[in-house]
């Protein structure tokens, strides 16, 4: 049961190493039950990573955008509730004005395995036609076997100046 369960969470360590390797240093962040403990508490603890605390998902968008705007290289993580809540800031900064915003998105409730739009959570289920519909390049993450597929993303959204969307499909462990 317990390998089970290790097996259906992604390597906080291996993430933020992968952020490192897309060359971030700003992290903007709301708190999300599905990174908290195994991203964003050792995150903040990252002397190499610059961690600034918003109040809404959409202000991050604005200052993720500015920081690309200046050259640098930024992540907003949230979870797909407050990605809902941003997606006109989305559409407007990153969409429209082909902002390299990039999202890293905890999916509260996704089943570990299952399909996003096999979901019996209506939230997580329709996040990606969403996503589809506004254009906006996403790939879910469930293993640390997908955990490089973050760097490359990463640097494909700042070589094309367009957001991505990188959703956690599981639970993210120290």
């Amino acid at each position: 049961m317990e390998q089970a369960l290790a097996a259906s969470q992604l390597s906080g360590s291996g993430i933020i190493v992968a952020i490192k390797n897309a060359q971030v240093r700003t992290v903007v962040a709301l708190p999300d039950i599905t990174t908290s403990a195994g991203l964003l508490w050792p995150l903040s603890r990252d002397e190499d990573l610059r961690l600034i605390r918003v109040c809404k998902e959409d202000e991050g968008i604005s200052i993720c955008s500015a920081l690309s705007y200046c050259d640098h290289r930024a992540i907003m993580s949230m979870q797909q509730t407050g990605l809902f809540d941003s997606l006109n800031a989305v559409r407007g900064i990153a969409v429209e004005y082909k902002h390299p915003v990039c999202m890293l998105v905890g999916l509260l409730g996704k089943e570990p395995g299952v399909p996003t739009e096999q979901s019996k959570k209506y939230s997580v289920r329709v996040v990606e036609p969403v996503l589809r519909a506004m254009e906006v390049d996403h790939l879910v993450i469930e293993t640390d076997a997908d955990i490089p597929k973050i760097t490359a993303a990463i640097n494909r959204a700042y070589e094309v100046s367009r957001p991505v969307v990188i959703l956690f499909g599981t639970r993210v462990r120290p």
